[in-house]
This record gives structure tokens, sequence and C-alpha cells, in this order.
């Protein structure tokens, strides 16, 4: 496995092609879920092949996001299946790189480790201290397409991360606490704005 290339590859991709409205799913996030991948990876013990195949996931997850935002999980496995052959990767390990890239899917449903983790650094701002920043960056992004009330965007923030939930030790260690805060500020924050 080529993961240099491969990241070489699937970076400049991204940075040409990656629509210019998307403020939250862009280059800065596909490197930041890497970077959190990778730490999460450490701390649950994952080496060797798997911490190769996970981070190549993680640069590859919302690639189909270049042909269409509905269904990129979909899209970003047959991107991974035409281009990661080129960056000597086998039919095995691409079939589990797109395990991981689907299960980031919302609603989540990961169905091992690997997966597991890729959707807990995908998500993993919700329980960190720039959570407001890039949730607006989210928010600006929907805003391109449809137009959002920030009364009915907190309505949605506070049902999504009611019904969200981390996977991995390392995550619910790190992270569920501070996105708790973050549920019972957005709902002060719409008591006020109801009012």
């Amino acid at each position: 496995m080529e993961i240099e290339k491969a990241t070489a590859y699937i970076l400049d991709k991204l940075g040409r092609e990656l629509p210019k409205t998307l403020h939250y799913h862009s280059v800065d996030h596909v490197l930041d879920v890497l970077n959190v991948a990778e730490h999460i990876a450490t701390l649950e013990g994952v080496t060797g092949d798997d911490f190769i195949l996970l981070k190549t996931a993680a640069m590859y997850h919302d690639s189909g996001f270049i042909v269409q935002g509905k269904d990129h999980e979909h899209f970003g496995c047959e991107l991974v299946k035409k281009i990661l052959p080129e960056f000597n990767y086998n039919g095995d390990q691409i079939k589990k790189i797109c395990g991981m890239i689907i299960a980031t899917r919302i609603p989540q449903m990961p169905c091992n480790l690997l997966e597991q983790i890729l959707c807990d650094a995908d998500l993993d701002y919700i329980g960190r201290d720039d959570y407001w920043k890039i949730s607006n960056y989210l928010f600006k992004e929907i805003n391109e397409s449809a137009q959002l009330l920030e009364i009915d965007w907190l309505k949605i923030q506070i049902e999504f991360l009611d019904q969200h939930h981390f996977f991995t030790a390392t995550a619910i260690n790190e992270r569920k606490e501070k996105k708790a805060i973050y549920i019972q500020k957005l709902k002060e924050i719409l008591i006020q704005k109801s009012i």
C-alpha cells in the first residue's frame, strides 16, 4: 500500500474539485478527521496494515462530495475502488476501506473497531472546544442550498447531538462530557430564542 501517494492524490483532487460551497466538508475537515483517527487508533491499540487502512479511509471518506452530497459515501467508495488499486491496495483492503466510509453515513452504524474509530473521528468536533466554530461552518454550508432559520438549526443540532453517541472508549472518555454541556447550552439558547 502506497499511502503517501494515495494521500497526495486525494488531497490534490479534493483541493481542485470540491465545490467551494462546502464550508464544513472541506480539505480541512478531511485532515482533521485523519489526525483524530490516528489519535484514537493509537490509544485503541490499532497498528500495522489496519492503521494504514484507517488513515486511507479517513482521507477518502468524504471524496464522494466531488460527485454530489447525497449518498456521497457510495460515490466515495466508487472512487476508492477505481483509484486505490493504482496505489497497490488489494480487493480485501479496499473492501475494509469502503466499510469504514459507509459506516460514517448518518445514522452511523459501525460494525468493527476500525469503523467505530472513523465514525468517532468524523464527528469528534461535537465534543471539542471548537464545536461552535465548526458547527457554524456546517450551518453556512447547509444554507448554501436550503435556507434555515437559526431556531430551526438549533432544533436540528439538539436532536442530532441527543441521538448521537460515540463508540470507542477513547472518544467516550475524551468527548462525551463536553458534548453533554453543548446539548444543554443549545437547549438554553433555543429557549431564549423562542421567547
